[in-house]
């Protein structure tokens, strides 16, 4: 499993348009190789804050 420290600043963000669009917390986890504790802690801002979500529709895995 990947660690959240690998993640890009874009990463962050096409993580956070995809939970803005309502994709599945697990869905996007799998995505990216993570827990999806790691994915909820990104979407309650306990990470990655200063990041914001893409503007356009990405649904592009890595």
């Amino acid at each position: 499993m990947a660690s959240v420290h690998k993640l890009t600043p874009l990463d962050v963000a096409k993580i956070k348009a995809r939970i803005q669009q309502g994709d599945f917390q697990h869905r996007i986890a799998a995505d990216f190789d993570l827990n999806q504790g790691r994915i909820s802690e990104i979407a309650t801002g306990k990470r990655f804050s200063n990041i914001s979500p893409v503007k356009e529709s990405l649904h592009v895995e890595r």
